[in-house]
């Protein structure tokens, strides 16, 4: 199967980091959108420049000059572009990911994959009703240090894992109008922070039984700080503490009767981490290994699950995005936290 041939909609901070990934792995950036012609043609022109030293480095071109759309429409109606990846606010991620699936365009959805659970499962039908991939671009799945720690807690050589801990904490704008903290843009600690702990929590622990949430509210409405108790399926327990007014250590850990995993800051980014055995002996010692952010791996899951025609994340499948997004749901119920103009059902 030929190269896919990338959109990128949304032109924000998050959007500039997988577009500089796509391009040092030399995949083709072939058009970008926004809400706006200008902020489309700027980020176009920043791509344009640095395609040069980036390109080629990996099985595509590059692109020397993507096409800049000025709106959301623009980029779906474009026939050269395969898959797009969706970066725009959390409450534009259902309503963008289904303008580009109608047009039969694969689409990674920045995380969290939609608002609500509600949305989350009527893109999982969608998309397997029109065999497109929809997956969520939760890049920390993908990281080389996260496959490993999954292959030696698959080994068993942590003995029974009876805990894992994770945090998330940044300081980020205190601006009321900024993302982080404007409701009507999704704002809040736990979609733009407390997702990751939790996802990575499901993804080693399993399933979540039980949760019991609290969490510090700002000035907007907004949570700034939201701290989380899972029991999962077969006892084992997790613990998370996420802020967006304090930077943390951003370590995490997982404890097993033979074993512990301590995973570096930035715990959820391309890092290292160190098995130790109950006898204290360190058994493995894990180094970086990527190249850039590390945004690129997510990126070649979804290729590859395009060109195998399974059309779902390796690591992160639909069902278990759409489980995930339930869980948000009940932290945000625990906390008291909905969303202007958001379905009472969702």
């Amino acid at each position: 199967m030929a190269a896919l041939r990338w959109g990128i909609l949304g032109t924000g901070h998050i959007a500039h980091a997988f577009a500089a990934d796509l391009q040092l792995a030399g995949r083709q950036i072939v058009a970008v959108g926004s809400r706006s012609t200008e902020s489309a043609e700027a980020f176009a022109a920043e791509l344009a420049a640095g395609s040069g030293t980036r390109a080629g480095a990996g099985s595509g071109t590059g692109s020397a000059v993507p096409r800049a759309h000025g709106s959301s429409e623009q980029l779906a109606a474009d026939e050269d572009v395969d898959i797009v990846y969706v970066a725009t606010p959390h409450p534009f991620h259902a309503a963008h990911a289904t303008m580009m699936l109608e047009q039969d365009t694969h689409v990674l959805v920045e995380k969290p994959f939609t608002l609500n659970a509600g949305e989350a499962a009527g893109l999982r039908e969608m998309a397997r009703s029109r065999g497109l991939l929809a997956m969520e671009a939760m890049w920390t799945r993908y990281l080389p240090h996260m496959v490993r720690i999954r292959e030696i807690v698959a080994s068993g050589v942590l003995g029974e894992v009876r805990t894992l801990s994770a945090d998330h904490a940044q300081s980020l704008p205190t601006d009321p109008e900024h993302r982080i903290n404007a409701l009507p843009l999704g704002g809040g600690a736990l979609l733009d922070l407390g997702i990751y702990p939790l996802s990575f929590a499901v993804d080693i622990l399993g399933p979540v039984e039980q949760v019991s949430a609290q969490a510090r509210v700002g000035a907007t409405g907004a949570d700034t700080e939201v701290a989380t108790v899972m029991r999962h399926r077969g006892g084992t327990l997790s613990t998370s503490l996420s802020s967006s007014r304090a930077a943390g250590q951003n370590t995490a850990h997982i404890l097993g009767t033979e074993g512990r995993i301590d995973v570096d800051g930035i715990w959820f980014a391309d890092t290292s981490f160190t098995h130790t055995g109950a006898d204290a002996a360190v058994h493995e010692r894990f180094a970086v290994r990527g190249e850039g952010r590390g945004m690129q791996h997510q990126a070649f899951a979804a290729e590859a699950a395009v060109a195998d025609g399974t059309c779902e994340g390796s690591a992160l499948g639909l069902d278990e995005t759409v489980a995930i997004m339930e869980l948000l749901d009940t932290v945000r119920e625990q906390i008291g936290l909905r969303y202007p103009g958001e379905d009472q059902s969702g």
